[in-house]
């Protein structure tokens, strides 16, 4: 097991974008597609306890968030963000990297050379 962990979507150029980083700094990483193997609540707490950026930062509020009938507003707490990523894996912001008691989530792109430089 490395100490790097990266929450995938291989759909997506950032994500992709920070699977290339990792290869070229020479870290080994575990790669979780999170849409294949979602997170748990509990998983999913525990992330957002580790997390640099606010709980509600991990949403997406993309077309089909606003499609569901979502409030951006009814999900700033940990735990109102695990129950709808549970319910929608989808609306997961990626990438995320997690090392040790770090986590963050990679956008700008930017942010992932400074977070694995650390």
């Amino acid at each position: 097991m490395s100490d790097l962990t990266i929450l995938h979507n291989s759909a997506c150029s950032t994500s992709r974008h920070a699977l290339d980083e990792v290869a070229g700094a020479g870290i080994d990483a575990d790669v979780v597609q999170y849409l294949k193997k979602p997170l748990d609540r509990a998983a999913l707490i525990e992330l957002m306890g580790k997390l640099e950026d606010p709980p509600a930062d991990l949403v997406r509020k993309d077309p089909f968030f606003k499609a569901q009938g979502l409030d951006a507003e009814d999900y700033t707490t940990p735990e109102a963000v695990a129950d709808l990523l549970v319910e929608h894996p989808r609306l997961m912001q990626r990438p995320v990297l997690v090392r040790g008691n770090r986590a963050i989530i990679g956008r700008p792109k930017d942010r992932i050379a400074a977070f694995l430089a650390d």
